[in-house]
């Protein structure tokens, strides 16, 4: 599932900054020391796509993530990435479809939903929407889960980050 599409130069950002562990030191801090968040952020994914579709960008996939997408859809690793993915400066990328569209995103949402990748799963606690109140508020105009659902404390969102929930 593709729940939101980078370009260029926010996927430099992304990668530098989250990818490599170093979330917490990019989230924007209050002169506190607190994060303008501390309160929490409620969140609850609709499975409506539009993270999904539209604008073209890249969906980062690990060898465990390929892994468990090719069980999931009852492949076997090397033709699950002949059909899905494809190399992008040596890293493999979900396809999409013209347009942009997730190739695994359907009319009643993502087909790979339980094994979808980290960049997925972590959505939309990504350290650029984390940054800023007014980065979370542009998302959420995008995003109908944001702002609805359960609460997520500051230590929840870190979880979710790091990959421990």
């Amino acid at each position: 599932m593709r729940i939101y599409r980078l370009g260029e130069m926010s996927f430099a950002l992304f990668r530098h900054k989250y990818l490599q562990g170093s979330a917490g030191a990019f989230m924007s801090n209050k002169a506190d020391g607190g994060k303008w968040y501390s309160g929490g952020l409620r969140f609850c994914c609709l499975r409506c796509g539009r993270c999904c579709r539209g604008e073209p960008g890249y969906v980062w996939v690990q060898p465990d993530e390929v892994r468990a997408m090719a069980k999931a859809s009852g492949m076997d690793v090397g033709a699950f990435l002949k059909r899905y993915c494809r190399n992008v400066g040596g890293r493999i990328s979900l396809i999409e479809y013209a347009g942009g569209d997730c190739v695994f995103f359907s009319p009643s949402g993502c087909m790979i939903y339980p094994s979808r990748p980290r960049q997925c799963r972590t959505f939309p606690f990504w350290p650029h929407l984390l940054a800023s109140k007014t980065a979370w508020e542009k998302e959420k105009k995008r995003c109908p889960g944001i702002g609805r659902g359960p609460l997520f404390k500051p230590e929840d969102i870190e979880a979710v980050t790091s990959g421990r929930q």
